[in-house]
């Protein structure tokens, strides 16, 4: 690959390669801002989980706009519960 990419980028383009999906098909922002209000309203753990939860509904042929619905509809749920669940004392990187 000779152009250069953001790792992040670069790591979806390959693993999305490896496992034969589309990486278009990755919405970056919307799946880092629906991870970041679970990991921040719910509990961190909880975020890889609705990522994965949002990925099954991607497999049964959701529609990347489904995608983004879901994503968003995710983060609102996170939101609402109101809390905010930085005890650990990590800082918050901004996105």
């Amino acid at each position: 690959m000779s152009r250069e990419l953001p790792p992040i980028q670069d790591w979806v383009e390959t693993l999305s390669v490896e496992l034969g999906v589309d990486p278009t098909l990755v919405d970056l922002r919307a799946l880092l801002d629906m991870t970041r209000d679970v990991a921040h309203h719910v509990d961190r753990p909880a975020a890889p989980v609705s990522a994965f939860i949002v990925g099954l509904a991607v497999g049964a042929g959701a529609s990347p706009e489904q995608v983004r619905a879901a994503c968003a509809r995710t983060a609102e749920l996170a939101i609402a519960r109101g809390g905010d669940h930085h005890s650990d004392g990590a800082t918050e990187r901004n996105g």
